[in-house]
């Protein structure tokens, strides 16, 4: 079939709504192939490696890679008892807070299509800190065992509460962003103004409300593990089913997702990671803004690669700032969440000054 016979004075548009020439279309980015991911985990996985023994041999009294690794295994060696008593869980609480925030953040964005999505940013790690100040002030708790149930509570009341005033279902990013920034400064004011009320829960929650991993203890590892452990499982369940909803809900339920049932784990997954990491630790803000844009540049979008990334590079992370707090203002030192908003508030206003879709699809 020939081409169609336009009129001299037809218009340009008219010209290309006749014209049958096709419109050349401009090819998307490479997605990054499946051996370059793998090869690129495996170097994440190193870069973990390494600031574990960072974190491990930097203190202060310094210790040598092949010492921290004496001190580690061998019950006879000289730096035994400064790795296995002070160092050792405050490594292990790093990568367990680390990957809780990291993915935390990355499934709250998947699930927002919210670049500037964090547990931080949004209040979910407020609100899991005031029902634990709250706990500390009001009930005397002392405990992990203690923290980490309203840590959950707080978590999953503003994530719930987030959701409902953002909009539900057609929450806006820029919607979400002002309820989130709304409930964080409400929320951390009532932390405030407890801790000025109440100067002797004050003493006991000073290191907690900055964020820090100095305090880790053997039985806080252990307790604050399996939380972890579940949301991992359940970020991981949920790459699929999130994977369906970023092309819209009907192709969604075409393909097999739920997403009701999906927005439901979401949220438990969300609250899981948040309240065993605020409960351990206290609030830490960032991680889980950083990690999931560095990654997709990696990755791509695939949340069936972005999420165990996530895994990896946020308590590496995690770990380089608490080892960067060490060092940096000896003999002292700075607590991690100190370190996290110093780096973190400048690649804040950088994503914050992008355009939206760029930021989603890097």
């Amino acid at each position: 079939m020939g081409p169609v016979a336009r009129s001299p004075g037809a218009s340009p548009g008219a010209r290309q709504v006749l014209s049958t020439k096709p419109t050349p279309v401009t090819p998307s980015a490479p997605r990054p192939s499946g051996g370059r991911r793998a090869t690129g985990l495996i170097a994440a996985l190193l870069f973990l490696l390494a600031t574990a023994v960072l974190s491990l041999a930097v203190g202060a009294k310094p210790l040598s890679p092949g010492q921290a690794w004496d001190g580690l295994f061998h019950a006879d060696s000289a730096a035994y008892t400064v790795v296995h008593d002070m160092r050792l869980p405050r490594t292990l609480l790093g990568l367990l807070a680390g990957v809780a925030l990291g993915l935390a953040g990355a499934v709250m964005q998947a699930l927002t299509r919210n670049p500037l999505a964090d547990p931080g940013i949004l209040g979910i790690n407020a609100g899991a800190s005031a029902a634990v100040v709250s706990a500390i002030s009001f009930l005397g708790v002392t405990s992990f065992t203690g923290f980490v149930w309203f840590a959950f509570a707080g978590a999953g009341t503003v994530a719930v509460l987030l959701y409902a005033v953002g909009g539900g279902r057609g929450a806006t990013p820029a919607r979400l962003a002002l309820a989130g920034s709304a409930l964080n400064a409400a929320l951390f004011s009532y932390v405030n103004a407890v801790q000025l009320l109440d100067t002797a829960s004050l003493d006991r929650m000073r290191f907690w409300t900055v964020g820090s991993l100095a305090s880790a203890q053997n039985h806080t590892i252990v307790r604050v593990a399996p939380f972890v452990a579940a949301g991992l499982l359940l970020a991981l369940l949920l790459a699929r089913p999130l994977n369906a909803m970023a092309m819209g809900e009907d192709a969604a339920r075409a393909l097999g997702a739920d997403p009701g049932r999906a927005r439901v784990i979401a949220i438990i997954t969300v609250t899981l990671l948040c309240g065993a990491a605020t409960a351990a630790c206290g609030p830490i803000i960032f991680v889980g803004l950083m990690v999931p844009h560095l990654v997709r540049a990696l990755t791509g979008s695939d949340l069936r690669w972005l999420f165990p990334y996530c895994a990896v590079l946020s308590p590496a992370l995690m770990l380089a700032a608490d080892v960067l707090g060490r060092v940096v203002v000896r003999p002292s030192e700075l607590q991690v969440g100190i370190v996290m908003v110093v780096a973190g508030g400048p690649v804040f206003l950088y994503f914050v000054r992008r355009p939206l879709g760029k930021a989603l699809a890097s």
